[in-house]
């Protein structure tokens, strides 16, 4: 009989005019990697905040250690041994490695704060884990993946039971995605059960035990990571099969449209030149901070170059500000769509238009009616899921704010759409719709610039790949050259 540290049963959550859980009924295994994963909007940041304490369920209830619990507040939840590292961490910037290790959980000697041991037990912590470092400097001198192993030494500093991980990997390098792996594994064999979200399915395969699946609030199935494959895995998450992971245009590349020449920018570009053909994905590839997004603002005219030019159909242009580059028909779907692509608290409407106003104005006036009306087109144009264009695009799945965004610049008509990290943080049934929408781009004779940290991606996708590495354009791979072991053998 399997030995269950938590278990979940019958629980719903409702929102107005969304039933977020549906009757949720699941349960983890002790001292086992527990995968949850499902399409945004499935409903796993609503039962994650459930088993924090953050929200609480109309229905159901929660065992932890075979006790059936209630979790009134963080705090509490911690308390009782369920703790959460967030996408976001909850840091002090300013304090300590130690600190924040022990922050709202100081240890004391008598009635006096016992500093030292507390930097002491947090420079062991981090040891234990394989990840050493001094624990006396401030956090913002941190990298990401260090800020995460501060994050992870807080919660189990907390008698954790299950620790929850939501997206450990969004935003780490291929080598700190390995130290996190390490990482998680070594919790395990310490006796902490861990709950693991990713939208990366070789994450779960390599890592994970059991899998749970939630689909539009409910609990499809919860099954050995063992007993089953990738496309089964997809099919269950999405309600259908997924096919063609990586479509292809039967488009054959036309003549240049956007060629940069000696593109430099002191101490971040390095000399770059290269060609951007007529209805071509021209995939970027590049371990993160090698100058991929940093030659997307430079062509955009974002960021100023020092030397080197830009040629648009041919003839020179000066592209010395974004406005300028939306103005001769460029285009940005930026990686951080929550604070560069969108206007969180903005509807979705406002959003569409707000690149091409004039499409829904008369004279200075915009035509509110016109305006949803344009919006309403998008959102059946690019299948956006939302209860109506007047929802403020906070509320919408990840997924879904990366096809606004998207729509934005199709109302635009850009002629070149340069997009940074595309699918970053959607789940594999939005991947597959944005794959398909810049297939349609280059099919309408657009072309796209995509920068991309997945390497399947970036090769799937890609008629040629740029790689670059601290600033060099260190190669150029045609389609059917590429193989993931040559692209980063030049990455490095």
């Amino acid at each position: 009989m399997a030995d269950y540290i938590l278990e979940m049963r019958g629980i719903t959550k409702v929102f107005p005019g969304v039933r977020a859980l549906d009757d949720v009924s699941i349960n983890v295994e002790r001292g086992t990697v527990h995968a949850l994963v499902g399409e945004n909007g499935a409903g796993k940041s609503t039962l994650i905040k459930v088993l924090a304490g953050i929200y609480h369920p109309e229905e159901g209830e929660v065992y932890l250690d075979g006790v059936k619990t209630v979790f009134r507040t963080p705090n509490d939840s911690q308390h009782k041994g369920i703790s959460v590292v967030h996408q976001e961490f909850k840091m002090s910037e300013t304090l300590s490695v130690a600190e924040n290790v022990f922050l709202g959980n100081l240890m004391y000697k008598g009635r006096v704060v016992d500093w030292k041991g507390m930097r002491v037990c947090a420079d062991k912590m981090l040891r234990d884990l394989g990840v050493p470092m001094d624990v006396d400097v401030a956090v913002e001198t941190l990298s990401v993946a260090q800020k995460q192993m501060v994050e992870i030494c807080k919660a189990i500093n907390r008698n954790c039971k299950v620790l929850i991980m939501d997206e450990p990997s969004a935003t780490l390098t291929e080598k700190e995605q390995m130290l996190m792996f390490d990482t998680v594994r070594k919790l395990k064999a310490s006796g902490v059960t861990v709950i693991y979200i990713s939208h990366r399915m070789e994450e779960i395969f390599d890592l994970c035990d059991n899998v749970s699946v939630l689909r539009d609030g409910q609990h499809i199935a919860t099954v050995p990571v063992a007993s089953v494959t990738r496309d089964e895995l997809v099919s269950l998450m999405v309600g259908r099969t997924v096919t063609n992971e990586y479509p292809r245009s039967s488009v054959q590349p036309g003549e240049v449209i956007l060629e940069g020449r000696n593109i430099t920018r002191k101490g971040v570009l390095h000399d770059i030149s290269f060609q951007l053909r007529k209805g071509e994905v021209l995939g970027i590839a590049g371990l993160v901070g090698a100058g991929r997004t940093e030659l997307a603002r430079a062509i955009l005219g974002i960021d100023k170059i020092d030397s080197g030019e830009l040629l648009l159909h041919g003839k020179p242009v000066k592209m010395d500000s974004f406005r300028k580059a939306i103005a001769n028909g460029l285009s940005l779907v930026p990686e951080d769509r929550k604070t560069q692509g969108l206007v969180q608290i903005a509807t979705v409407s406002r959003n569409i238009n707000m690149v091409n106003m004039d499409a829904a104005a008369h004279g200075f006036v915009m035509d509110d009616a016109k305006e949803r009306k344009i919006s309403a087109e998008y959102v059946q144009k690019l299948d956006i899921s939302t209860p109506s264009v007047d929802t403020e695009a906070q509320y919408l799945s990840g997924g879904n704010q990366q096809k606004v965004v998207i729509a934005k610049w199709l109302l635009e008509d850009s002629e070149i759409v340069i997009l940074d990290e595309p699918t970053r943080g959607i789940d594999v049934g939005a991947k597959s719709e944005i794959h398909n929408l810049i297939v349609s781009l280059v099919e309408q004779g657009k072309s796209v610039l995509m920068i991309s940290s997945e390497l399947p991606e970036v090769i799937g996708m890609s008629d040629r790949i740029l790689v670059i590495h601290e600033g060099h354009l260190v190669g150029e791979l045609h389609r059917g050259e590429a193989s993931q072991k040559r692209i980063m053998s030049l990455c490095v």
